[in-house]
């Protein structure tokens, strides 16, 4: 019963995302195309660039530097957000864009407006960065990118990291010389960093999983950006080869 419960939880959480996303989508698309159309209502706002340290969506129980949110919070280049189970957070940190899912502690390190560097604790992290170099930690990897969309899953032996496009040099996090530099189009190249190898790996090929194309566009719209491909060439979610 516990297992039926579980699973009908995750399916709700997922139900409840893509609507935000196709809705979020949608009211920017039309109202880009239609001005003053009711697309631009669905939301109630339209996803565009906005001021550093700007929240533009939040569900469930989420914290920065250990309080809840108020209607004035700002996240700032050295907080530290946290989400509770099932909770999502969509915001601005200088020219880098964040989407943290539940279960998700994520700590960022910088100056001015910009974090440099930032580390996944514990849950999943779709990002997209502006120019100039950042570093992002999990808890088995260290990944030094450079205008790049990244999604990172972390667990306690083994980091998910996908380079969803850009330039990224991935490095096992206890030894550097572990590495392997990936150059993706679109998904072309996902990968875990393990914490002991797995027949002398620690870099192992992996599948694509648990991020959105869709996803990828609303977080680069609210910095001004566009993802490096068309939403519309292929299936919602699915990874392009080139």
């Amino acid at each position: 019963m516990a297992t039926i419960l579980q699973k009908s939880t995750t399916e709700r959480y997922e139900a409840r995302r893509r609507e935000f996303l196709v809705r979020a989508l949608a009211g920017g698309l039309l109202a880009a195309g239609v001005p003053g159309s009711a697309g631009a209502q669905v939301l109630g706002r339209v996803p565009k660039a906005l001021p550093p340290g700007s929240i533009y969506d939040v569900s469930g129980a989420v914290s920065v530097n250990g309080k809840s949110l108020a209607r004035d919070t700002l996240i700032g280049p050295n907080d530290t957000i946290e989400t509770g189970k099932n909770a999502r957070i969509v915001f601005v940190v200088g020219t880098d864009a964040f989407l943290l899912h539940g279960g998700g502690k994520l700590e960022l390190k910088g100056s001015g407006t910009l974090a440099a560097t930032m580390r996944l604790a514990t849950g999943a992290l779709l990002s997209v960065f502006g120019k100039g170099q950042r570093t992002v930690y999990g808890p088995t990897s260290t990944i030094g990118i450079r205008g790049t969309g990244l999604y990172l899953e972390a667990e306690a032996d083994r980091t998910y990291v996908c380079t969803c496009y850009g330039d990224t040099e991935i490095a096992a996090i206890d030894d550097p010389k572990i590495s392997e530099r990936v150059v993706s189009m679109h998904h072309d190249a996902p990968r875990y960093v393990l914490a002991k190898p797995d027949k002398g790996r620690r870099i192992i090929p992996a599948g694509f999983k648990n991020h959105t194309d869709l996803e990828l566009m609303l977080i680069e719209s609210l910095v001004g950006r566009t993802p490096p491909f068309s939403l519309f060439d292929e299936g919602y979610a699915g990874p392009r080869r080139y």
